[in-house]
Formats: C-alpha cells, sequence, structure tokens
C-alpha cells in the first residue's frame, strides 16, 4: 500500500489532497495544528487502516521527525509527500515586518526543505515529493512580498530535489494553483478590485476548485506521471499566461492613473 504524507491537511487544499489520495487507496497521515479537523479527516476517510493525523506546528524544530516517524512507525515507508501547508494576506515588502518574514519563511520554505530532509531516507524508486506553490512564484503579484519570496524559494527548492535525487527514482515536481477557492480565498473575493483582477483576467469560466488542485496532485503521484520531474504545473485557467481580458474588462470605464 502505498503512503502519502499531507501537510496542511485541516482544510482547503490539504484537506481536498489528503481525501483524493484516500481515494485512490493510499494511506495518508495528515497534519495540520487543529485536532478537532483532523479527527474530522478521519471520521472522512473511514478506514483506521489507511488514515492518521498529526497535530503539530510544522515550524517547531521537532515537527518534521514526528511526522515522519509516526508515518513509518505505521507504514513502514513513505511514497509522497505533498508539501502544502501555507498562509495567506501577504503585504508588499515595505509593509512587512520581520516577524512577518519569518513566519511565512518558516512555514512555506524553511518547514519543507527539513520535511523533504527528514523523509528522504523512507523513500524509495517510484516515490515523489509535490510542492504547493502559487501563480506567485510563476509572474509578479502585487503585494505578494514574503509569500511571494517563500513560494519562489520552493519553486527552485522543486528543481533542486528533481536534479538530485532523480536518479534514485524519488521525482520532485511543483503545483502552482491560481486563485483557489477555498476558506482562505472566499474572504478576500469579497474586495471588489480583487475579484477583478481574477475573474476578468482569467480566460475560462470560472474560478479554481479544490479539486482541480487535488486532482493534479494525485495525478502527480500516479504511474502515469512517472516521466514528470522538475517542473511546475499551473493550475489556474490561463491566468498567468495569457494576455485575456473579459468583456467586461475591455468595455469598463478606464480611469487615467
Amino acid at each position: 500500500m502505498q503512503v502519502a504524507i499531507v501537510t496542511g491537511a485541516t482544510s482547503g487544499i490539504g484537506l481536498g489532497c489528503a481525501k483524493k489520495l484516500a481515494e485512490t487507496g493510499m494511506a495518508v497521515l495528515g497534519t495540520g495544528r487543529d485536532a478537532d479537523r483532523l479527527a474530522e479527516l478521519e471520521k472522512s476517510i473511514g478506514d483506521p487502516a489507511r488514515v492518521a493525523t498529526l497535530a503539530v506546528d510544522l515550524t517547531h524544530d521537532d515537527a518534521p521527525r514526528r511526522i515522519v516517524d509516526l508515518a513509518v512507525d505505521r507504514w513502514g515507508h513513505v511514497d509522497f509527500l505533498i508539501n502544502n501547508a501555507g498562509v495567506g494576506g501577504p503585504k508588499p515588502v515595505h509593509e512587512t515586518d520581520d516577524e512577518t518574514l519569518d513566519y511565512f519563511l518558516g512555514l512555506m520554505l524553511r518547514a519543507p526543505f527539513r520535511l523533504t530532509r527528514e523523509v528522504l531516507p523512507h523513500m524509495g524508486p517510484g516515490s515523489a515529493i509535490i510542492n504547493i506553490t502559487s501563480t506567485f512564484a510563476v509572474v509578479g503579484g502585487m503585494r505578494g512580498g514574503a509569500y511571494s519570496a517563500a513560494k519562489g524559494g520552493l519553486t527552485a527548492l522543486t528543481t533542486h530535489i528533481a536534479c538530485q535525487y532523480g536518479a534514485s527514482g524519488i521525482r520532485c515536481n511543483a503545483v502552482a494553483p491560481g486563485v483557489t477557492v477555498t476558506p482562505m480565498v472566499e474572504k478576500r473575493l469579497e474586495d471588489e478590485r480583487f475579484r477583478k483582477i481574477n475573474t476578468e483576467l482569467t480566460p475560462h469560466q470560472r474560478l479554481g476548485t479544490i479539486d482541480d488542485i487535488a486532482s493534479t496532485v494525485a495525478f502527480l503521484c500516479s504511474p502515469g506521471a512517472s516521466f514528470i520531474n522538475g517542473q511546475t504545473i499551473v493550475v489556474d485557467g490561463g491566468w498567468s499566461s495569457t494576455k485575456y481580458m473579459s468583456d467586461f474588462a475591455l468595455n469598463s470605464q478606464w480611469i487615467a492613473r
């Protein structure tokens, strides 16, 4: 039985990935800081033999060891690591204090680095690491700040892992979501400017869903992706790779700067 570790599995993309991988028959270890929400994950998977959870703060120094030890104690090995845990609400560089910078980098770059280092000895040929990055690691993003820095670093870490460990049969890829309707994003979509930037510049009829991302992650864990290594798959409906503007945007009144 294949085994996957999914961080940030209490809600949003992480929860979706954990459920999707469990649906494929994998055993899943989900981590997060909220024990009650992790209990809901266990209940939704509904098979005690194929699910374990650990309430842990990924920024703590002992977190990677505790996570990997639990997975190995339960199932003996790890096939997939999904580095998903993250935080939103970034500010531009000039508004970002050191505490915020350190937290963003700690959670979304240092923690994945250390968890990867911990899990590598327990992975064999056919294993894979998938890092959840962002379109803000692919193109410039307003107000990205520490978030963009962390996700950009995670992209570079992805290509390094792919190069360093690919010969051992361990692949590494990144999935870069665009604006995806999650609890973290729903509040921001109430802001008209944020909503327009994403809905009117996306050449698709909708925004992304959690299942869009989870399905991409599941594919990258499947035999069909066995020759994909060192890549970033952007899942954003074309937002970051086109110059699309909706009819509404094109026909709206423009205000001079």
